[in-house]
């Protein structure tokens, strides 16, 4: 039987659209060998002999496929090896769940790992450097390669400062503090001691370098903190600093472990030293009379003036000043012809302390 034109276009028409399903498959692809991705933002911190190392383990693997079974992580260490072709020095085997101290952050996990330098390892290449990575295995124990990679000096510190105490003097807060004794000279290591200042009035201040103290031969160590301000509630802590500096590189510094706190609060009960070099002058020729005073400036930064003290001959002193005098000198022209007058000053910061009083100076008036 034949067919009709428009059935046989029709079904020419359909054994086309149907084509593309019935074509060969395409090239077949390998499996994924489920491979994490190399962690890409190691970072690591050393303090005294110890090193912290965090990172973000990885989500996905090299195929971008997300990776449902977590594998093994692998803490690598080597000894001025830099980069590490392979885990030189394998720290530790982590699993997910006993990788220590995980936090988070935005909801992103961050891991860390603390590595403790051993004293021998530090003295015995006090000028070398530890590099440290992260290798991340799949279940099968199979890496797509390490992580990027951190290197840490190796110098030694200081053991913390002991027996720190703070005190207020007039000079300011006092610090003491028994230090270490001097490890063996190397020409490229130099020690010293950082004193760091919190203000516990204020927390939302940030946390101040307040001085250094270089390291010397005597274990007993004072520092005087200027740069305070009075009726403030301080915490002041020690730390040992190691300074690498070596011929044409970088300076590099590691922190030592920091002394327990020292807490003082700064209460100012501590007058202004006493003026000096007071002298007075009477002038009054062809005018009123009055008797000039002029002494020497006192130098404290909280200095807030002076009072100025008069007498005569037998009679008690009399501050004869209305408001603190700001300059040292003063102009009395409350005096009667005659009459002698016996003066002396003193000064005053501004919490109202006073200091004593300085040697009078005498003048008298003409009749």
């Amino acid at each position: 039987m034949s067919l009709r034109p428009g059935v046989v276009i029709a079904t020419l028409l359909l054994l086309a659209a149907l084509l593309p399903g019935c074509a060969s498959p395409g090239a077949p692809q390998p499996p994924s060998l489920r491979l994490p991705k190399p962690v890409d933002d190691l970072t690591a911190t050393r303090k005294g002999d110890h090193v912290l190392l965090t990172w973000t383990p990885p989500s996905k693997t090299t195929d971008e496929e997300n990776i449902r079974r977590v594998g093994s992580t692998e803490v690598c260490r080597g000894i001025n090896a830099f980069p590490l072709g392979q885990c030189e020095q394998k720290l530790a085997t982590l699993t997910d769940a006993q990788v220590a101290g995980s936090t988070k952050t935005a909801a992103v996990a961050r891991h860390d790992y603390t590595d403790t330098l051993p004293a021998d390892l530090q003295a015995q290449t006090p000028l070398g450097l530890a590099t440290y990575a992260i290798n991340d295995l799949n279940r099968n124990g199979h890496s797509a390669g390490l992580s990027n990679q951190i290197r840490v000096p190796l110098a030694p510190t200081l053991p913390a400062p002991s027996n720190v105490k703070a005190s207020t003097t007039p000079d300011g807060v006092a610090l003491t503090w028994l230090g270490a004794t001097p490890p063996v000279q190397n020409d490229s290591l130099h020690y010293l001691y950082r004193i760091l200042r919190d203000n516990l009035t204020d927390p939302k201040q940030p946390e101040l370098i307040a001085g250094e103290v270089p390291l010397t031969n005597d274990p007993s160590v004072t520092f005087v903190d200027h740069n305070f301000d009075w009726e403030t509630h301080y915490a002041y802590h020690v730390t040992p600093i190691t300074q690498i500096q070596q011929a044409g590189k970088e300076p590099v510094e590691v922190e030592g472990d920091d002394s327990p706190p020292a807490e003082v609060f700064a209460h100012d009960i501590f007058p202004p030293a006493t003026p000096t070099g007071l002298q007075a002058v009477y002038s009054g020729v062809g005018q009123k009379p009055f008797i000039d005073l002029t002494w020497a400036p006192n130098l404290e930064r909280d200095l807030a003036g002076y009072n100025v003290y008069r007498h005569e001959p037998g009679a008690a002193p009399v501050k004869i000043n209305s408001d603190v005098v700001q300059s040292p000198s003063f102009r009395d022209p409350n005096v009667q012809p005659g009459h002698a007058y016996i003066y002396s000053v003193s000064a005053v910061d501004q919490r109202g302390n006073e200091s004593g009083r300085s040697e009078e100076a005498s003048e008298k008036v003409p009749e």
